[in-house]
């Protein structure tokens, strides 16, 4: 398997020098490159303002990694952006921006032909050297770590000290169990880092239950309520790392906020008083960050150590992110990663990860008769079941819920959306939710003459259903 060891470096000031010029000139490459391809776009539009034929126009520039490189080695040595200084990084750091722009190119032709997933790809933009993010790739020459397990040696840039020992990945390269493919330098969090891509052998692991189940719901609350289908339900604290710093972050922000800071229309350059509060400001964010990472990794570690099967929801974030109220808990708890890490760590292991439907209401549906309501607000915590009574936290309610979607699965109901399983409609009835609109809430905002509106229509309240018997879970 292909895997990735992750150091922090500790560079000294000739290696900070050659390791932010290597980032910059991946970054010129990649500017290059996107105002190569888009000069012909913008000839071609031109172009056809004249009057033009479809054969008469200039022909389309094509983004391919090989022809970005073949023109980028013509005319490096005679480009007065280049000329003078491409000699003084690597052959790796070019090919870094130039397979980015290729990378964007691809993405965005895709994106507008309607074959890639996810938020539609706009045109590749140029990156700012303020706000580009430091990054570059090395697939060639000398990539090796150092017998002493503290210092890793790359391409053009020499050997580097790590900050912390890499015995772990430097014994298996001894044994002969890992081969390093490419290492990746970056700047984040206030520090460098090399990333090491390892091909090794891995040995799956034995989690300690693999027969049994368990179902995770996520929240504000509670960073996470696991039930099994042993009947164990445990209750994971949200650390809220971000809540235990925003006294000090005010403080540090308005101290940033009475220093002179940088202004791009005028080009004045902050301070050392402004660079130094900024600094300290910073730092409190990588520190947040950091316990996040760690907090988050020894969850699903633990999780994934334990049971053989994992069903988790497939959570709208970025639809969460837009509610002002609870934006900056959602962000900080990271439900985007768990998911992710409960992924790739169930693939070590060889277990399976079970994503329930978006529109599924697990938390709506009652755990022990099956009956869905018709409404449950945010605020509601505890879920009350009408019909047969049952009185249960809200979360863990939700959490059965998903944990019996393991064996709706696996007995081929395709509730869970089980690919080899036909799919069976909702229980709520409807493929995706319905918009919402609040009675007169576009009374006299125009839109007929007058400004009257029609109004509204009568709805009536669907009561409580049970649901039908294709789509009834099954209970432990």
């Amino acid at each position: 398997m292909v895997q990735a060891y992750k150091f922090a470096l500790d560079p000294n000031a000739g290696h900070e020098r050659a390791l932010r010029s290597h980032c910059g000139a991946a970054r010129a490459a990649y500017n290059w490159a996107v105002s190569w391809v888009t000069a012909s776009w913008w000839q071609r539009k031109a172009e056809a303002t004249y009057g033009l034929g479809e054969e008469e126009l200039t022909p389309w520039r094509p983004w391919s990694l090989p022809t970005l490189r073949k023109e980028f080695n013509r005319i490096k040595t005679t480009d007065p952006r280049f000329a003078e200084w491409w000699e003084e990084n690597s052959k790796e750091a070019y090919n870094t921006g130039l397979a980015n722009a290729a990378a964007a190119f691809d993405n965005y032709a895709k994106s507008k032909q309607g074959r890639r997933k996810g938020c539609r790809v706009g045109v590749p933009r140029r990156k700012p050297k303020r706000k580009a993010r430091l990054t570059c790739r090395f697939t060639t020459g000398t990539i090796r770590l150092e017998p002493d397990g503290r210092h890793v040696t790359l391409p053009r840039l020499g050997t580097i000290r790590t900050h912390e020992p890499t015995h772990k990945l430097l014994t298996r390269i001894q044994a002969g169990t890992a081969r390093i493919l490419s290492a990746t330098v970056r700047h984040e969090r206030g520090r460098w880092f090399v990333s090491l891509q390892v091909e090794t052998g891995r040995e799956i692991t034995r989690v300690a239950r693999p027969d049994v189940a368990v179902g995770i719901d996520l929240g504000v609350k509670h960073l996470a309520v696991c039930a099994d289908s042993s009947g164990r339900t445990r209750y994971e604290p949200n650390p809220k790392h971000l809540d235990g710093v925003l006294k000090l972050l005010r403080f540090h922000s308005r101290r940033v906020s009475r220093r002179q800071g940088p202004d791009r229309r005028t080009g004045r350059k902050p301070s050392r008083r402004w660079e130094k509060a900024n600094r300290e400001r910073n730092r409190l964010h990588h520190r947040v960050a950091n316990l996040r990472t760690d907090a988050l990794h020894k969850f699903t570690t633990r999780v994934r150590a334990e049971y053989g099967t994992v069903v988790v929801e497939d959570l709208n974030v970025a639809g969460m992110l837009r509610n002002k109220r609870l934006a900056r808990r959602v962000a900080d708890a990271g439900f985007g990663e768990i998911r992710r890490q409960l992924t790739y760590k169930g693939r070590r292991n060889a277990c399976s990860t079970i994503v329930a439907d978006r529109w599924y209401p697990s938390s709506k549906t009652c755990s022990n008769c099956g009956v869905v309501k018709a409404k449950l607000p945010l605020h509601v915590r505890v879920f009350t079941c009408d019909a047969c009574g049952l009185v249960l936290d809200r979360d863990e309610n939700s959490a059965r819920n998903l944990v019996a979607l393991a064996a709706a699965c696996t007995t081929g109901t395709g509730v869970a959306g089980d690919q080899d399983t036909p799919r069976v409609s909702k229980p709520r009835g409807a493929d995706r939710k319905t918009r919402r609109q609040r009675p007169g809430r576009n009374i006299g905002r125009g839109g007929r003459a007058g400004g009257a509106s029609l109004p509204h229509p009568r709805r009536k309240e669907t009561g409580d259903r049970r649901q039908d018997a294709e789509a009834q879970l099954a209970l432990w």
